[in-house]
Parts: structure tokens; sequence; C-alpha cells
């Protein structure tokens, strides 16, 4: 057996699929535009410290002389706010580019973990099988059997219940939300992770490579991972979006981060209390970033799903 030439099988459907999905991106109008979209907000985001003329945590950006001004073009409107202010004055703008980056923060660490304690989970019932196996799966089956957002809400609100005296810190906070999305979201990666390796763990090259004195931790991770971590990394794709809205809807719920932190979840709960009196502004605009931050995940999911299946390339 070759290992060589297996290794650079494996080594070029990457690639493939990276060009495919390219090629997709380029041709469709609604993928560039959700390129476009996510671009503008993950830069927002990252460079908000720097374009932000305030700090929603910091008191001095609070001026209430200035609170509850519309959007430019509205009567009442300040050019220094051109998205208007919320109640307490401060920038509307500078509020959407810090909810944003805290927002894609938080997934991107729940999103990795969960990916992460999944695979691992996934990749030990594989190869251990027996009680290890059943225990994993049926513990993931139990879990499947509840909605994602009740259990990150047992979870957090369990972490919360231990860590009483700091848990409202807006890191703390931060860090106890990640986990409970995390805990909540680890059963998919275990499950196509396990039935991937399974199968995997039957071919030739497995063996070969056991023969050639590889060592089983360097056989699943140099040999069965690759060639199963693409479904998995589709998961990840789907999961961003899922993940910023199951934060968004802890923190609109009040058992997210606080309010004190800025967050999308956050500013919507707090504009809703303002809504009916014509402050709509409070509500819709970090409600249409969130809406334009998951569905332009969504659609990049989506034509990455389509690269990496062989059937339509």
């Amino acid at each position: 057996m070759d290992l060589d030439r297996l290794a650079d099988d494996r080594a070029r459907y990457a690639p493939a699929a990276g060009a495919a999905w390219w090629r997709r991106g380029r041709t469709s109008a609604a993928l560039v535009a959700a390129w476009i979209v996510l671009a503008l907000l993950v830069a927002g985001a990252v460079l908000a410290p720097w374009i932000a003329s305030q700090h929603p945590r910091e008191l001095a950006s609070i001026d209430l002389a200035q609170s509850l001004r519309p959007p430019i073009g509205a009567p009442g409107s300040d050019w220094r706010f051109p998205l208007g202010t919320d109640e307490q004055g401060r920038d509307m703008l500078s509020g959407l580019l810090y909810g944003i980056r805290s927002s894609l923060g938080i997934a991107v660490a729940a999103v990795g973990l969960a990916f992460v304690a999944g695979s691992a989970i996934g990749l030990a019932a594989a190869r251990l099988g027996g009680f290890v196996d059943a225990f994993f799966m049926r513990l993931g089956d139990i879990q499947l059997s509840f909605p994602a957002i009740l259990v990150a809400m047992l979870i957090d609100g369990v972490a919360r219940s231990l860590l009483p005296a700091t848990a409202e810190s807006g890191m703390l906070a931060g860090a106890v939300v990640v986990v409970a999305i995390a805990l909540a979201n680890w059963v998919a990666y275990a499950r196509v992770l396990r039935a991937g390796a399974a199968v995997e763990l039957r071919k030739d090259y497995v063996a070969a490579a056991r023969l050639a004195g590889a060592g089983e931790a360097r056989v699943m991770l140099a040999h069965v991972l690759p060639n199963v971590v693409g479904s998995a990394l589709v998961l990840v794709s789907i999961n961003f979006a899922t993940a910023i809205m199951t934060e968004a809807t802890l923190s609109f719920l009040g058992v997210g981060l606080p309010p004190s932190s800025p967050s999308l979840g956050t500013m919507v709960a707090t504009g809703y209390d303002f809504l009916f009196s014509g402050e709509w502004w409070l509500v819709v605009l970090p409600s249409l970033a969130l809406v334009a931050l998951c569905v332009s995940l969504n659609l990049l999911a989506d034509s990455l799903r389509d690269a990496l299946d062989p059937r339509l390339r």
C-alpha cells in the first residue's frame, strides 16, 4: 500500500473543494452580496475601537441631553449620530459595531469549543467503541430531544448559580455563554465524525498505516480526521449563525450578557421597551444587523456545503 499516494489523493480534495467554493462565490450575485455584507460587518467589528466614536461601556459616553435622537433624515436628528442615539444618549452606530464584535467573538469561541469537544468525542467513540461509544451516543440522543436554546439556558443557569458573586461581570458572563452554547451543540460534531471515522477505520489505508508503525493517535489525527473533517466544517459554517442567534436570544431573555456589555441581543432587549413609544431604531437597527449577519453566514454555509459535495462539482 502506497501511503504517500493515498495522502496525495486526500490532499487534493480540499483545494478542489475550495476552488469550487470560490467559483460559486464569484458567479452568484447572492453569494457576492453575502461576502460583501459579511466583510463589512466583520471589518466594522474588528476595527470598532478605532472607527467608533464612543465605547458603550465608558460612562463618559452617557449624555442624557442627546438621548433618543433618531437616525439622520428624521426630525430631531444630529449629524454626529448618523444612526441616532439610545435612551442614555450613546451613539447607536458605536453600539452596533461593538455589539457585532461581541456576538462574533462569542460565536467563534463557542463554535470552536463545540468543534474541538465534539470531534474528540466522536473520534474516541469510533475508535474505542463499546461502552464509550454507547455512553456518548445515548447522551447525545437525550440532549437532542431538547431544543438547543433550552439546553444552553439550563447550562447558563447552573453556571450562574455556582458563581453568584461574579457571574454578572462582562468577561465571565461571556465565558459562561460560550460554554453554554458549546455544550448545547457538541452532539452534531460528535455524531458526524463518529459515523465518518467508523467507516474510515475499516479501510485499507488505516491498516497500512498501522503496519507502517503509526500509533493510534497518529492514525486518528493524521489519516482518519482529514477524511471526515469536511462534513464537520460544513457544520461549523452553519453553526456560526446558530451560535449568534443563541447568544442574542440568551441576552434578550436576560440570561446572556449583562446590559452593561454591548451585544445585539441586549440592544434589542433594551430597545424593546421604547418600541411602542416611537423610538423604532433602538430595535430595528440591531435586529437588521443580526439578520444581515446570520443570512450572509447561512448563504455562505450553503455554498460551502455544495462545494464539498462531489456530486455537485
